[in-house]
């Protein structure tokens, strides 16, 4: 909070700042000083911060212009991760749980009756250490959203079942979730929504490989 007593306005942030600050935030853009628009790569009116930081890499690294549209793609794809992320953490606070929870119960609710899965399931599913499945269990289960019990199928084996409040939680939530992204991606349109999809499901296809 900005004490009332302070009679001197804090100046606005230049356009160098907001590079500078992105480049803390973007391993990608490890770069410093006064940005200005590239007329070569992007309109000033639509451009954005990731512009302003290859605008610099092609100032100091000329080299690497032919390459740095690679450079711009993934720092955009960062960004909106990170900022998406907020947002669903946002979105999934009301009901009590943050992203790391919300996946569990996902993954639970998606594999159908009876939302029952082993932990070594969860774990490759999510792509967590055992370490790392143990907490959000434990957090789930002490809030009556999960119960573990044995297998009856593995004398030594654990199932982790769904329990009825723990359903609609997450039928909750995962509606919740849903429209927050809906209404980033309706701001593309029905056409370049599908061809978004399309762009990076191929993408991911080639880093999977």
């Amino acid at each position: 909070m900005t004490s009332s007593t302070n009679s001197t306005a804090r100046p606005p942030r230049t356009a160098g700042a907001s590079a500078a600050a992105a480049s803390a935030a973007d391993p990608a853009a490890a770069t410093a000083g006064p940005a200005t628009a590239d007329p070569a790569t992007a309109d000033p009116a639509v451009a954005d911060p990731v512009d302003a930081i290859t605008t610099q890499w092609r100032q100091e690294r000329p080299d690497l212009a032919e390459s740095l549209h690679a450079m711009e793609a993934f720092g955009r794809i960062y960004r909106l991760s990170r900022g998406m992320g907020e947002r669903m953490e946002r979105a999934y606070a009301p009901f009590g749980i943050g992203r790391g929870e919300f996946d569990v119960l996902a993954t639970l609710r998606r594999s159908g009756e009876p939302y029952s899965l082993s932990p070594r399931e969860l774990t490759a599913t999510l792509m967590l250490t055992t370490g790392g499945m143990t907490g959000r269990l434990d957090k789930l289960e002490r809030a009556g959203l999960v119960t573990r019990s044995p297998d009856p199928n593995d004398r030594r084996g654990l199932r982790i079942t769904l329990t009825p409040e723990g359903r609609s939680t997450v039928d909750a939530a995962v509606a919740a979730g849903v429209a927050v992204q809906r209404r980033a991606v309706d701001t593309l349109g029905p056409e370049r929504s599908a061809q978004l999809n399309d762009l990076l499901r191929d993408l991911l296809a080639g880093l999977e490989d």
